[in-house]
C-alpha cells in the first residue's frame, strides 16, 4: 500500500516544490491538484519520474458537474460546460497514470431533486466514457453532510453507489475521505463488503467543536484507522492519500518540510 500526499495539504507551495517535499519525507504519491499543475505536462511528468513518485488521486480544475460553492474550482455555471471541462482534464490526466480522476456531483442548487439527478448521471455518464477511452478510472467522491449545499448532496458511501448502480456505471469507483465519512454509520460494513469498489482513499481527522479544518489521521481516535482497516479488509490496497484543508494558524502554517513529515508520520501509523 503507497502512502501519498494530497497538495491541498501544501497550497502555498509549487508543484515543483511539492515533488521535492514529498518525495523527501518518504512518500511514495501525490496527490495532483489540476490548479496548481504548470501546463508542460511532459515536464512535470519527468519531475515525478526522477522523484520516485507515483500518482494516486487528480482533482480537475472543475471537479463537480453542477456548480459548487469553493474558490478556484471553476467559475462555469453551466452543466455542459462543466462536463466538457471535466473530461478534457480526465484526457490530460491520462498521462500521468492516475489510480483515479476525483468527481463530485455539486449541489443541488435550485434544482428538483428529479432533474439534478438527471443532469449528474448523465454527467457522469459523459465523463465515464471519456476516462474508459483514456485508459482511466473515475472516483465518484460523497461528501461530509454539512456541505451538502455548497458541494455535493451525495453524502455516503451507500448513496454514492446507488447513483453509480442507478447510471449502469460498474466500473466507476468511489473515491473515499475519512473526513466526509466520519459519522456515516454505514460505511465501516459497507467497506468491509465492498472494497474493490474503492477507487481512492483521502485520510484525514475531523476536529469537531464546528470547526471546518481538518487533522492529520490518528489526531482524533481511531476513525480514519476503522475505515481503513475496513476497506483493507474488503479487498483494497490501494494509495493512502492525506489531504488536510487547514488554515495559516494550523496544518497549513507549518513550514512545508515539517508538513510533509508530519503527514507521512501519521498516514505510515495507519498500517502499523
Amino acid at each position: 500500500m503507497r502512502l501519498s500526499l494530497s497538495e491541498m495539504s501544501t497550497p502555498d507551495a509549487t508543484f515543483a516544490e511539492d515533488v521535492a517535499a514529498y518525495a523527501a519525507a518518504g512518500f511514495d504519491a501525490i496527490g495532483i491538484w489540476e490548479f496548481k499543475l504548470p501546463d508542460d505536462d511532459e515536464a512535470n511528468i519527468a519531475l515525478l519520474r526522477s522523484a520516485g513518485l507515483a500518482v494516486s488521486n487528480c482533482v480537475p480544475k472543475i471537479p463537480s458537474i453542477l456548480p459548487i460553492d469553493m474558490p478556484d474550482l471553476g467559475a462555469e455555471s453551466d452543466p455542459s460546460e462543466r462536463i466538457a471541462a471535466m473530461c478534457a482534464s480526465v484526457r490530460r490526466f491520462a498521462a500521468y497514470s492516475p489510480d483515479c480522476v476525483i468527481c463530485l456531483t455539486g449541489p443541488r442548487g435550485d434544482r428538483s431533486p428529479v432533474d439534478a439527478q438527471s443532469i449528474v448521471a448523465d454527467g457522469l455518464q459523459q465523463v465515464a466514457a471519456t476516462a474508459r477511452g483514456a485508459g482511466v478510472r473515475i472516483g465518484l467522491e460523497p461528501i461530509h453532510r454539512s456541505q451538502r449545499d455548497t458541494v455535493s448532496y451525495v453524502n455516503t458511501v451507500a448513496e454514492a453507489a446507488a447513483m453509480l448502480d442507478e447510471a449502469g456505471l460498474p466500473d466507476v469507483g468511489l473515491m473515499l475521505d475519512s473526513f466526509n465519512l466520519w459519522d456515516d454509520d454505514g460505511a465501516v460494513d459497507w467497506l468491509r463488503a465492498n472494497g474493490d469498489r474503492v477507487a481512492g482513499f483521502h485520510v484525514a481527522d475531523m476536529p469537531g467543536g464546528g470547526r471546518t479544518d481538518r487533522l492529520l489521521p490518528g489526531e482524533v481516535g481511531s476513525r480514519t484507522r476503522d475505515l481503513v482497516d475496513a476497506a483493507r479488509a474488503g479487498g483494497w490496497s490501494g494509495s493512502l492519500d492525506v489531504e488536510i484543508f487547514s488554515t495559516p494558524a494550523g496544518f497549513w502554517g507549518l513550514p512545508l518540510a515539517e508538513a510533509t513529515r508530519r503527514a507521512h508520520a501519521a498516514a505510515a501509523s495507519l498500517l502499523v
